[in-house]
């Protein structure tokens, strides 16, 4: 059985909100595996629906670009394994010229896109020159992911938190202006802060909603264990309506005025421009989402920074 340690309790209290002694309990119920006790302390009733992507903890940046006509965008992730490098200016401006490499790059795949020729030393390869910036830099850094949008309608963009929440929006528009694009800016706003995993309900994967209906009817049962099943059928139904409302972005309440939902603000601003403005794709990189941080003394990495 995997010991569980504090770092493992902190996690999971992070991610679930739970109790100290309940993540514990849960940890070691699921033999130490953070997915699974994330869905042990959901089925008890102890934690909401966890809509983070996994554990955030590496460093790195997340960077977008959009071509000027706003047709075509890139978003990437290059980790690093401090913070210090991850604010540091050539960094920042390698991370920059890796999306720009995206925005031109016919790769279909992370090592086809590393074997191509560096744009900005033909001498070179992607894969060379990021092992140019380690020797320079002096840290072990990774171009973790990246995304390309090519597109007839538009793309915007938004970055948060000086790159640590990076998003991309497409979106079909009869009428592309200032007023559309900062409409657009705001709901790429809305996917940074609240994290939804579709556009709209036919998107969800059926799979997905087995799974959920499951993790709910083992809640209801355990908080309800005297109500007979048809009851809690139309409890199981109501919860998983309110759950699905916050994974679909157009569900979802808008941020800047909670009396309507994100669908109704772009029927708004579509009356408001004189042609339909409709949300087809958005992508939401978060950085160190899904990776472990080695924990490391603070003092002793500020001491080895300056070396």
């Amino acid at each position: 059985m995997a010991a569980v340690t504090a770092g493992m309790v902190k996690e999971l209290r992070e991610m679930t909100g739970a109790g100290m002694m309940d993540c514990k309990k849960a940890l070691a119920e699921t033999d130490g595996d953070m997915e699974k006790a994330v869905e042990f302390l959901r089925e008890k009733g102890l934690a909401a629906a966890s809509k983070k992507a996994g554990r955030v903890a590496a460093e790195g940046v997340v960077t977008t670009v959009v071509t000027e006509d706003g047709k075509s965008a890139a978003i990437v992730e290059v980790n690093s394994e401090t913070d210090f490098v991850a604010k540091n200016a050539q960094f920042q401006t390698y991370v920059a010229d890796v999306a720009n490499q995206v925005l031109t790059s016919q790769a279909t795949d992370m090592d086809a896109f590393l074997a191509e020729t560096w744009a900005q030393d033909n001498s070179l390869t992607v894969a060379q020159a990021l092992s140019s910036q380690i020797a320079v830099i002096g840290e072990k850094m990774n171009i973790r992911r990246y995304e390309k949008i090519v597109t007839d309608g538009v793309v915007v963009d938004y970055i948060h938190g000086g790159g640590r929440i990076g998003v991309l929006i497409e979106a079909e528009a009869e009428v592309v202006n200032d007023a559309v694009k900062e409409a657009l800016k705001n709901i790429a706003m809305q996917i940074a802060a609240l994290t939804p995993k579709y556009v709209k309900r036919d998107e969800i994967p059926q799979e997905f909603i087995d799974h959920e209906t499951e993790i709910l009817k083992a809640q209801a049962k355990n908080e309800n264990p005297d109500k007979p099943d048809n009851i809690l059928e139309k409890m199981i139904v109501g919860r998983l309506n309110k759950e699905l409302k916050e994974f679909c972005l157009v569900d979802q309440a808008y941020v800047k005025d909670g009396d309507l939902t994100v669908g109704k603000y772009l029927e708004q601003v579509s009356k408001e421009v004189g042609g339909k403005v409709d949300v087809k794709k958005f992508v939401r990189f978060e950085t160190g989402e899904g990776l472990e941080k080695k924990e490391e003394n603070f003092a002793e990495e500020v001491a080895r920074q300056m070396q």
